[in-house]
C-alpha cells in the first residue's frame, strides 16, 4: 500500500476537483486545463506562504470562486472541510508534528519574549508606568523585531541573507536614534512625534519581513496591506477578550480584599499587549483564508458612511461660513481620518475583481476621495496660516509635511479612478500607485526620528 503524503493527498484532491468540472457540459476539456493550470499556480503560492498543501487547495478553490461560477459551486460543496481544516488544530503524524503546531510554538514564544522584553527595562530602573517618556519612544522596539522575526523564520529568509542583515541594521539605528538624542523634556514636541513616527517607520521592516522575495513586486506589498488590515481587526478582538479578563482578576481578587490592580497595570497589560501583537499576527497567518475577508467587508459597510459624514462636514463648512480653525491634536485626528480613507480605498482594492467593470460602489470610493481631497486642502490651507502667523514648530512642520504626502496620494488616487470610471484605465493602474506609494510614509517618519530633534534643537 502507498504512503499518503501531502503531495498524494494534494493530487487526489485536484483530481476530485477536475472530476467535478468535467461532469458540467459546459466545461470543455481545455477550459478545465487552464482552470487547473490556474488553480495550481494558486497552490504553490500558497504553499509558499506557509500553508499544508490540503488547506492551501481548500483556499485557492474558495478564491477561484471570484473567478469562476463554477469554483464557486465546489467552494460551496466543500465549505465545511475548508473551515474545519483552518480551525481545528491539526493532529501529530507520525512523520513529526503537524506544520500548524510548529507555527503555534515558534509565535508564542515570540510572544512571551515580547512580553519579558518589555519588562527587562525594570532591570535598569526605567519602570512601567513612571517613566513614560522612556516607554513611549521605545515601545515599538520591544515587539516590532519579534514580529519581524516571525516573519524571516516563516519565510525561511536565513539569518545570511541581504535583507535579515538590512533589518538587523534598521532596528539597530531605530534603537540608537529614539535614545541617543539628548531631549530637552520628557514633554518635547520632538520627543513626542520620534514615539508617534518610528513605530510608523519599522512597520515597513515588518513589510519586508512579511514579503520576503516578493516586496519588489505589487502582489507582495498588497498583501502585507491585507494582512496590516486583519492584523488591526485581530488585535482589536484579543484587546477586548483581555479587557473581559482584566475586569475578571479585578472583581474576583477583590472579593477576597485583595488589590490586584498593580499587577494588572505593570504586568498583565504590558506584557498581554506586547504578546497579542504576535498571537494576533500567528492568527492572520494560520487563518488567512477564512478571515481574510474581513477588512474588505468592513470597507464596504464604512465607505458609504465615512463618505456621507465627510459631504456633510464639508457641506456645513460651506454653507454655515466658518473658517476651519482646528487645533494641533484636532489637526493630528484629521490626519488620521484622511488616513482611514485611504485605507477604505485599499482594502476595496484587495477585495475587488480588477477586471469588473465600474459599478455603484466604485462612484461611492471616488466621492470618498474627492471629499478627503477637499478636506485635505482645507487642513494645508490652515496649516499654513498658522506657520505664516506663528512661524514653524515641530508639531506644524510634522503635521504640514504629513498632509502634502497625503494631498499628493489623494489627488493621484482620485484622478485614477476617475479614469478607470471613464474606461480609460484598468484598477491595475491604482493599485501599483498606493503600494509603491507606501515607502513615502515611512521615509518621512525617519526623517521627523532622525532630523526634527536636532533640528528643532530637542525642544
Amino acid at each position: 500500500m502507498r504512503p499518503t503524503t501531502n503531495a498524494n493527498v494534494l493530487e487526489e484532491q485536484i483530481a476530485q476537483w477536475r472530476q467535478y468540472l468535467q461532469r458540467r457540459q459546459a466545461v470543455g476539456t481545455q477550459d478545465v486545463v487552464e482552470l487547473e493550470d490556474h488553480l495550481r499556480e494558486q497552490v504553490a503560492s500558497l504553499t509558499d506562504v506557509g500553508l499544508a498543501p490540503d488547506e492551501a487547495f481548500l483556499v485557492a478553490v474558495k478564491r477561484m470562486g471570484n473567478l469562476d461560477s463554477l469554483s464557486r459551486e465546489f467552494a460551496l460543496e466543500h465549505s465545511e472541510r475548508l473551515w474545519k481544516q483552518l480551525v481545528v488544530v491539526p493532529a501529530v503524524t507520525g512523520d513529526g508534528p503537524a506544520p500548524g503546531r510548529i507555527d503555534a510554538f515558534v509565535a508564542f514564544a515570540l510572544a512571551f519574549a515580547a512580553a519579558i522584553a518589555i519588562k527587562l527595562p525594570n532591570l535598569f530602573g526605567f519602570i512601567w508606568g513612571q517613566d513614560e517618556a522612556f516607554y513611549a519612544r521605545n515601545i515599538s522596539l520591544f515587539v516590532i523585531p519579534f514580529l519581524a522575526g516571525y516573519f524571516i523564520w516563516k519565510r525561511t529568509l536565513g539569518l545570511r541573507s541581504p535583507t535579515v542583515r538590512w533589518l538587523a541594521v534598521a532596528f539597530v539605528a531605530a534603537a540608537v536614534f529614539a535614545n541617543v538624542y539628548p531631549y530637552a523634556s520628557d514633554q518635547s514636541h520632538t520627543q513626542i512625534l520620534a514615539a508617534i513616527h518610528l513605530p510608523i517607520a519599522l512597520w515597513l521592516a515588518v513589510g519586508v519581513a512579511y514579503a520576503g522575495a516578493r516586496w519588489s513586486q505589487v502582489g507582495g506589498r498588497m498583501d502585507f496591506i491585507r494582512f496590516s488590515g486583519e492584523l488591526f481587526i485581530y488585535f482589536v478582538l484579543l484587546a477586548l477578550g483581555g479587557g473581559l479578563l482584566t475586569g475578571f482578576v479585578v472583581m474576583m481578587f477583590t472579593t477576597i480584599g485583595v488589590n490586584a490592580e498593580w499587577f494588572v497595570e505593570r504586568w498583565l497589560l504590558p506584557c498581554g499587549a506586547a504578546g497579542a501583537v504576535i498571537v494576533a499576527a500567528w492568527l492572520v497567518e494560520a487563518k488567512q483564508s477564512v478571515i481574510e475577508n474581513m477588512a474588505p467587508v468592513l470597507t464596504r459597510l464604512f465607505s458609504p458612511l465615512f463618505t456621507a459624514v465627510l459631504v456633510t462636514f464639508l457641506a456645513t463648512l460651506l454653507f454655515s461660513g466658518r473658517a476651519l480653525d482646528v487645533q494641533r491634536e484636532m489637526l493630528l485626528a484629521f490626519n488620521g481620518l484622511l488616513v482611514i480613507v485611504l485605507a477604505l480605498v485599499l482594502y476595496s482594492l484587495s477585495a475587488r475583481d480588477p477586471e469588473a467593470p465600474p459599478g455603484v460602489f466604485d462612484v461611492v470610493q471616488v466621492v470618498l476621495l474627492i471629499s478627503a481631497l477637499l478636506a485635505d486642502a482645507l487642513a494645508l490651507s490652515n496649516i499654513t496660516a498658522r506657520i505664516t502667523e506663528y512661524g514653524f514648530t515641530p508639531n506644524r512642520t510634522a503635521v504640514l509635511g504629513m498632509n502634502l504626502i497625503l494631498l499628493v496620494n489623494l489627488a493621484w488616487s482620485a484622478l485614477l479612478y476617475v479614469r478607470f470610471l471613464r474606461n480609460r484605465d484598468s484598477l491595475l493602474a491604482l493599485e501599483r500607485w498606493q503600494t509603491r506609494y507606501l515607502p513615502v510614509y515611512a521615509i518621512w517618519a525617519v526623517i521627523v526620528v532622525i532630523v526634527f530633534p536636532p533640528l528643532f534643537r530637542y525642544t
